[in-house]
Order: structure tokens, then sequence, then C-alpha cells
């Protein structure tokens, strides 16, 4: 490749915003042909050659994505502990609720993550796992959400066996339910503090406020003290600032529960989903929890806590991405020269924080990446709802002109956390095909959905 070819597909790259580990696209590049490229390793996939092998709608994992993730976060929480002289132990628990399938679990619990789970049922996944010889005996699992009784029985059952099974007690109803529990158990706070944040609520229903806290006193068994301020936080500081008034809380029900060691800071940390503005780096991130513990512990003169962190959006979503192609073209009505444009899939049903939260997403195409014409898109999905769209928050993507190439693929990145879990079948649309992407093959993890198969799941 000459000097000028290299500064043009350089410029491509830049343009939709490959190859920049800032904004989780280290692994994405373009090939001289225009078309989007992953390299894992020495292997590479072009994803134009995989959606015209297996069709769309489709998405694509990269487990070695989520490999890479889990062993990074976990060396870097590591190395700071040890660099900065910090006593306690750091412990990371994926949270299986942000992506349940195999093909996103496996991967992660291979690189040394624990687990959180949120009900009975993602506990009986654990169980399974368990039973099939899956699991290290060293396994540690926080069970977080309502526990029902047989949620209870489950964890008791488990715990049996001599898996590290931790209950983390929401509300003074779990705290009876729990009194006789033979474990460790955690309880979670509610902090008395607010944050800038999508998702920070101005009401939360888990948890113990802080007042009620210090009143329960000793507490058996009490070995976690946990809390989660928010998820997709957008700053280091609405992170750290949470933590030094847990850190304190945690310092005052040490007095009467010397059991305690272990602080759960919960998920929080952000995905530059929009890979549009500066977005804080993990490494950065980590230094400042470190820091920020070692000098309130040593402040208050208290034992420098063990520390967990479910930062599980953080590790799955950029290991995947949704692939559609582009059917048609339609102008859009009072806003000038924007075009929208329909795919073969559905934002209501694959990517429901579209709809339901209104996720900005990064988008580019999957061929004709190195076009100079291009358009002012908005996109549509296939179903009979004028709410299935994305707008780009009112804003407009800019993809190659329809009318200038036979046909058009787009990508849209960082869809591995949420989306599946919280994927519908309105009008009664297929899920997309799901696809592994590993060791330089592809294999179908689940095929496309066929009428038949939808039917069913409605008693037909």
């Amino acid at each position: 490749m000459g000097i000028s070819n290299r500064k043009k597909k350089n410029h491509y790259r830049k343009f939709w915003r490959l190859g920049m580990e800032e904004y989780n696209t280290g692994v994405f590049d373009i090939s001289p042909d225009g078309e989007l490229l992953v390299h894992e390793g020495n292997y590479q996939y072009n994803i134009f050659d995989i959606v015209k092998k297996y069709g769309t709608s489709t998405e694509i994992v990269f487990p070695t994505i989520i490999e890479h993730r889990v062993r990074d976060l976990i060396e870097t929480f590591n190395a700071y502990i040890k660099v900065l002289g910090y006593k306690g132990k750091f412990y990371y628990h994926y949270c299986m609720k942000v992506n349940q399938n195999k093909e996103f679990v496996l991967p992660v619990v291979a690189e040394g993550a624990n687990l959180e789970v949120s009900s009975a049922n993602e506990l009986s996944l654990v169980k399974k796992m368990i039973e099939q010889d899956k699991f290290n005996a060293k396994m540690r699992i926080l069970c977080n959400g309502p526990k029902t009784g047989k949620y209870i029985s489950l964890i008791e059952e488990l715990g049996g066996k001599g898996l590290v099974v931790i209950p983390i007690i929401e509300d003074a109803t779990e705290l009876a339910r729990l009194n006789k529990f033979k474990g460790e158990v955690g309880i979670r706070v509610n902090l008395n503090i607010k944050i800038e944040s999508h998702w920070d609520k101005k009401f939360n229903r888990f948890g113990f406020t802080e007042e009620e806290l210090i009143k329960l006193g000793k507490i058996r068994g009490l070995s976690i003290l946990h809390y989660h301020i928010s998820s997709q936080i957008e700053n280091m500081e609405g992170v750290l600032k949470p933590l030094k008034r847990a850190i304190e809380l945690y310092g005052k029900l040490r007095e009467k529960n010397p059991g305690l060691d272990t602080l759960d800071i919960g998920g929080g940390a952000g995905v530059p989903y929009e890979k549009k503005k500066h977005f804080y780096s993990a490494k950065n991130l980590i230094q400042g929890i470190v820091k920020t513990a070692k000098s309130y512990s040593d402040k208050l003169g208290i034992k420098h806590p063990n520390l967990i962190t479910e930062w599980s959006r953080f590790v799955v979503a950029p290991a995947q991405i949704t692939v559609y192609k582009i059917l048609a073209e339609k102008n859009v009505e009072n806003k000038g020269k924007n075009k929208w444009y329909a795919i073969d899939g559905s934002f209501m049903n694959d990517l429901i924080d579209t709809w339901a939260i209104h996720q900005k997403w990064h988008v580019a195409p999957v061929n004709h990446m190195n076009t100079r014409r291009l358009a002012k898109v908005w996109m549509v999905g296939s179903s009979r709802d004028c709410d299935d769209k994305y707008t780009a928050g009112g804003s407009y993507i800019p993809l190659p002109r329809f009318s200038d190439v036979e046909e058009l693929y787009v990508a849209f990145f960082d869809t591995g956390a949420y989306q599946d879990s919280l994927a519908s079948h309105h009008c009664l649309l297929s899920s997309p095909a799901k696809l592994i992407a590993q060791n330089g093959e592809i294999k179908i993890a689940r095929k496309r959905e066929t009428p038949e198969d939808v039917g069913k799941l409605f008693g037909w």
C-alpha cells in the first residue's frame, strides 16, 4: 500500500472512529476496499464477507474482547493496589443480568471473574454450571434482587456444597428472613448522594437509608457493604464522590461489625457509546478508586476494605456489534435533505434501549466506508410502529448515499450489554442470528428465528 493510500485509509479510519482504544474500537479497521474489519491477534474478520454469507439481521460476538477487558480490569486493580500500598484485595463480579448468554458468561469466568446474580433463575444457571464442572470451587457469588423463598433455598443449597454464596440484604423483610443464615451476608445502602448520570433516579427502592443502617447495630455474618449509585456514569467524580461517603459509613458499621471487611461499589463504569467526546479511561478511574479508598481509610484510621466492582456493561458492551442491511430510503418530511434508511430489523426488538432510554449508538457502514458522498440519515425499523426509529438524538448519522451503491450494510457498535435480555418480538419479528467470531472461525450460536419459531413463543 503506497503512502497516499495509507493516508486515505487512516483518514477513513479516523472519520469512522476505528482503531481508537479510548473509544473501544482498537480492534476495528478498514480494508483497502472500504469494508469493516475486526482484528483478533493475527486473525482478522471481514464483516461484509460474514454478513454476505450468513445474512442479516445479525449479532456478532467477539469473546476475546471480553477476555481482554476482564483480564485488563483485574490486572490494573491489582497493579495499583500493589503500587499504592493498599492493604485490601480486589474482586471482580460480573453482573449476569447485563448479558446471560453462555457465550458471554463463560469467557468472563475463564478470566477469573466472580459472578453476581439478581434472581433465583440466574442462580439456577450457576448451579447448572457447577454440576457441569464449569466452575472453580473458589468462585464467589453475590445475590442481589428480591429474595423469594425459592431464591433463599437455592442460596442455602449452593452454600451447603461449599460455594461462597453471599446474599445481599435489601430491606427489613430480607433481614428478618436471613437472621439465621449460616454464612456471610452483605447489606445494601441507598446512599444519600446524587450524581450526574443518565440513569440517576430521584427515588430508589433498594437498600436501607444511611440512618436506618446505623440503627441496625450488629448484623449476623455481615462482611460486605454494598451500594449502586448509578449506571453509565459519565465522569470520574460520579464514581469517587459516593465512594468517599461509603467509606465513612463502612468505618461506622465496623464499630459493631468487625467482620465487615469488603466494600462493593456496584456497577457504573461507563462506555463511550457515541465516540464523540472525551471519556475517562479505565486506568485513570481505577487509580482514582484505589487512591481514594486508601486516603480516606487512612484518614479515618480504619482497615482498608476489600474492593468489589460489578462493571459489566464496561466489559461486555464493546464485544458485540449488530449488523443490518439497508432496505430502502425515503425523504424525511420537513427536515431538509435528511433521509430515512429502513433496516431489516427492529430497534424496538433488537436494540430496545434505542426506544426505552433514547440510547445513542455509534453507527458505521460495513461496506463502502471509503466513499466521499454521504447522506444525513435517520433510521427506521421493520416493525409497524412509528416509534421504531433511531434519529441520533435529533442529529443525524452520516452514511453512504443509498442511491450510489448496489447494497449497503451498517453496524451498530457496543450492543453486548442488556439488549439480548430485554429483546422482544413486537409484530412477531424474528430476533437476529447470533454469530461467535473466535480463533479465526465463525460459529452459529443462535440461528435466525423462523416464523414458526416465533409463533411457538405465543402458543401457535
